[in-house]
């Protein structure tokens, strides 16, 4: 039987502990007991750990031998806000996915009193992507950026930048991923609902960002954020670079 993970919240060489809600969630609802065994993730790698004590909100566990652990490629999701429910789904499945950053970005189309409330939302999407880490089995949750605007995000570096656009008619996300972006990084950019302004793509084009589709049908945001995610996880974890005949190393 698989053991389930957690992400420790504090870890002194062979000892970690979660603590408050962490903890309480563990204790109220696992009814974890002194002895039992989890995977816990120390931020430098996986261990076997033993749970040692239990309280409402602290549970400590001795740490023993180390687990294997998959490494993910580094995929930041450049998110344009939109309604928070949707995207805290979107948030939550692309963490899932393998995500390493998520930077929420203000776009033309962001209504207005959701950028305004975007920046208090950032300490429960994190939390969120940390659940969501746990659940997937993850080492470590992504990083949850502040918002910024996306003149701002524009600077963004990685190997690859890719934009998505409904108004792409030739090129697919499928056919721009080259083999040096899964360890040297790729960005994706995903608009709000309504799309990208035209002065936004025109700004991405001019960066040199990557304008790609998803296909011929119009996704909503959070759809095209996973779908995103998904078809870039897949490609990298299962293909080496001679799969990518073709391209320029």
């Amino acid at each position: 039987m698989t053991r389930r993970r957690f992400i420790a919240d504090e870890v002194s060489r062979d000892r970690a502990a979660l603590v408050g809600e962490h903890a309480n969630h563990l204790v109220r609802v696992l009814r974890a007991r002194v002895g039992e065994e989890f995977d816990i993730a120390t931020g430098a790698a996986v261990r076997r750990g033993r749970i040692s004590s239990v309280t409402d909100d602290r549970v400590e566990f001795e740490l023993n031998e180390e687990v294997a652990a998959a490494n993910l490629s580094e995929i930041t999701l450049l998110l344009a806000i939109f309604k928070f429910d949707r995207m805290e789904w979107a948030i939550e499945k692309c963490t899932e996915l393998g995500v390493s950053r998520i930077v929420p970005a203000i776009a033309g189309r962001t209504d207005t009193h959701l950028a305004a409330a975007s920046t208090k939302r950032v300490e429960r999407w994190q939390r969120i992507a940390r659940q969501a880490s746990e659940q997937a089995r993850r080492t470590t949750p992504p990083e949850i950026a502040v918002p910024i605007k996306v003149a701002e995000a524009l600077n963004l570096q990685a190997a690859l930048r890719i934009v998505l656009a409904e108004s792409e008619e030739r090129t697919l996300l499928r056919d721009v991923l080259k083999p040096q972006a899964a360890n040297d990084g790729i960005v994706l950019a995903v608009g709000p609902e309504g799309g990208w302004t035209e002065d936004e793509l025109r700004s991405f084009k001019q960066a040199e960002w990557i304008s790609a589709s998803l296909g011929n049908t119009i996704l909503r945001a959070e759809t095209a954020a996973m779908a995103a995610t998904a078809i870039v996880a897949s490609a990298f974890s299962r293909r080496t670079s001679t799969d990518f005949k073709g391209y320029d190393r």
